[in-house]
């Protein structure tokens, strides 16, 4: 049986590791009403400078329907709690998010819709596993652009599915495939998940294991292949696992038996594929875009989209 990639390249964009980067990185661009847009320009002039680059088939601007699910935090409480401005009963918490960039989602999402450009979202699900799904068994090379390191999980040379890591910025990004993660961490793509696991992420608030850090968390895969097998050995009194690693291990047993489905990212949502995420030569709306181009201050950056897809 033939299991080659089919034709074409699929791109998936984390939207809002690319709109924060937008608006944090470039300076205030005001409307006519003095809305500052300077993270719409930015989203469309990052989609024009990616298009123009890889020229991908199929494009999926990937949405956090739910940026903190509910089933993440009843795991692992700590998760993303940092970022709550007001918690919400039944519902996503309100995320901290900057009010002149609050305002500019909307619009980011108003313009994508005119260019017929595919927004992928899941109800309960956060964007990475929008990505994690559609950059599996896609039966195509795959471009995941984002700056969340818990993405490089994803990485598979076989399947031909890289990522673009935006974060040093988008221009300047890196493309990580297995041989870059092994460089750079001592861990293979596929133990990534236990590594990030084990060392901990400030940023989504996973504390981690109390003193392991990178080197320890790599040297422990490398010794053991797994998280399990790092936590078999602990429970060994046998096993070769020196008496530090072993109690630090085993004095996080409630976090590691919980973490892991926290950190690894959903790939088996029911998403739309195939012709849903292609990416179109012209804009669905031209008379809308044009509109929205006008009172937002759009023109030079969405008529640069629009001679990419043209051209590609």
């Amino acid at each position: 049986m033939d299991t080659s990639p089919a034709p074409g390249r699929l791109m998936l964009l984390d939207t809002a590791s690319m709109y924060f980067r937008a608006f944090f990185g470039a300076p205030e661009v005001l409307a006519a009403d003095g809305t500052n847009v300077n993270a719409v320009r930015g989203m469309v002039g990052y989609l024009a400078y990616l298009v123009e680059q890889y020229r991908p088939t199929h494009l999926a601007c990937c949405w956090d329907e739910d940026w903190r699910p509910e089933w993440r935090v009843e795991l692992l409480p700590t998760y993303k709690a940092h970022r709550v401005v007001v918690p919400v009963a039944g519902a996503p918490d309100v995320e901290e998010v900057p009010d002149p960039l609050e305002a500019q989602v909307p619009i980011i999402r108003e313009v994508l819709d005119a260019f017929g450009i595919a927004v992928v979202g899941a109800p309960g699900y956060e964007a990475d596993d929008v990505i994690g799904t559609l950059a599996t068994g896609a039966g195509q090379a795959v471009d995941v652009v984002t700056g969340d390191r818990d993405l490089f999980q994803l990485v598979d040379d076989a399947a031909d599915v890289r990522v673009l890591y935006i974060g040093k910025g988008v221009s300047k990004h890196e493309r990580v495939d297995e041989s870059w993660i092994v460089e750079k961490y001592g861990v293979s793509a596929r133990q990534y998940a236990d590594f990030a696991t084990l060392r901990g992420d400030a940023s989504d608030g996973l504390p981690g294991v109390k003193g392991v850090g990178e080197k320890t968390a790599a040297t422990l895969l490398q010794r053991f292949g797994d998280l399990d097998g790092i936590v078999a050995a602990a429970a060994d009194p046998d096993s070769d696992l020196a008496p530090g690693p072993r109690l630090k291990i085993k004095e996080a047993a409630d976090y590691l038996s919980v973490a892991p489905t926290v950190v690894a990212v959903a790939r088996d949502l029911d998403l739309p594929r195939g012709d849903a995420l292609a990416l179109p030569a012209a804009p669905a709306d031209p008379e809308g875009l044009a509109a929205l181009a006008e009172r937002w201050s759009l023109g030079s950056p969405v008529e640069r989209l629009v001679g990419v897809l043209e051209n590609r």
